[in-house]
């Protein structure tokens, strides 16, 4: 199967939530749709499905228009943020619905729903009802009914998001071993870019309604191509400092001396913006050619087991993420060290020209 989505537009009223979208899925991939809330990851994925239509442009199944066709017409499942299970029926009975409707044999149902729930280990709940279940267990069950039918299409709309850590972690260790062994196209939304990168495969980064960039994920996050895709690739935003290089050296922030680095020295004399992950700052020295950043403490925000130190240099705003509980003082004096070997460098129009991750060369990126 494949799926392609072309010249895509979507306007709800005076406001438009799509723009220009094009993008293509082929069978049994995997596809994640990173965006921030509101970027308009589940207005593509209930056009994905057939729940809307679009304002412009085509959906294609196997090269064919469908793009007016119900969704009940459609080989397509949808697992929501929401745990949507029938809360009259037992779990067997809701992981079973599909293959009801379809006519399925109830040898074959129960083998089928057996199996899945043994896959999502819930097989010990077959007989209760929704509302025994936990938030985790209830999500299971939503994500069971979505993988029994064998929809070529596999849509997941922030499905983890309501869960809390050790859910999320457990869920997404299995969810990958699922979507690997299905030959469905999956499409998965996240806000989170480390849950992106647990997944794998491809993804498209999506900004208010536009399709910043796509391709395998590990070479997006390791070179976005702005810095709007670097920002919503990291979490917390990425750092930036604006800077300068000039023979030879550069200068960051407002007299920060750091050495060109190998990924920088193709790089003409003049303005730049350098940026820098939150986990590639610390506050003690790894190495003799870290690079001193005098800062102060504006907030120190414990999540489980990381703290982020978020700082002022001069006007521009640093999150430090440290592992472990880290306790500071909030306006105290702080020394945060950095590799020049860690930046990204993008020009004045926020296009990336050199990453750590990659050789410069005249004209852009190897």
């Amino acid at each position: 199967m494949s799926l392609v989505l072309e010249n895509i537009t979507k306007k709800v009223g005076r406001e438009t939530h799509l723009y220009n979208i094009d993008l293509k899925f082929e069978t049994g991939s995997r596809n994640v749709l990173l965006g921030r809330t509101l970027a308009g990851k589940t207005s593509l994925l209930r056009l994905m499905a057939g729940l809307d239509r679009p304002t412009t442009g085509k959906v294609l199944v196997n090269g064919e228009d469908v793009t007016g066709k119900s969704v009940r017409k459609r080989s397509v499942a949808m697992v929501y943020q929401q745990f949507i299970n029938y809360p009259s029926l037992t779990v067997y009975k809701n992981i079973a619905s599909p293959l009801k409707i379809a006519g399925v044999k109830k040898g074959e149902i129960d083998r089928r729903v057996r199996n899945t729930a043994e896959m999502l280990h819930i097989e010990e709940m077959l007989d209760r009802l929704p509302v025994e279940l936990s938030g985790g267990q209830q999500q299971r069950v939503a994500i069971a009914r979505a993988l029994i039918g064998d929809a070529e299409l596999l849509l997941l709309d922030e499905p983890l998001v309501n869960l809390d850590y050790k859910l999320r972690e457990e869920l997404r260790v299995e969810l990958h071993d699922i979507f690997e062994e299905r030959k469905a196209i999956v499409v998965y939304t996240t806000t989170e870019p480390t849950e992106a990168l647990m997944l794998g495969g491809n993804i498209a980064v999506i900004d208010e309604g536009r399709i910043l960039q796509t391709g395998p994920t590990p070479e997006v996050y390791h070179n976005p191509a702005t810095t709007k895709v670097s920002e919503v690739c990291s979490d917390p935003p990425i750092n930036f400092l604006k800077g300068t290089i000039k023979g030879g050296s550069a200068r960051v922030g407002r007299n920060i001396e750091m050495p060109i680095e190998h990924h920088m020295k193709s790089l003409m004399d003049g303005d730049y913006m350098f940026g820098v992950r939150s986990n590639h700052l610390f506050l003690a020295r790894n190495g003799k050619e870290d690079v001193e950043i005098p800062a102060k403490v504006e907030l120190a925000e414990i999540n489980g087991s990381e703290t982020f130190i978020h700082a002022d240099c001069d006007g521009s705003r640093l999150v430090v993420q440290e592992n472990g509980v880290r306790l500071v003082r909030i306006g105290a004096e702080i020394t945060i060290y950095v590799s020049p070997s860690s930046f990204f460098v993008y020009d004045e129009a926020g296009a990336l020209v050199a990453s750590p991750y990659r050789e410069t060369v005249e004209g852009g990126l190897t």
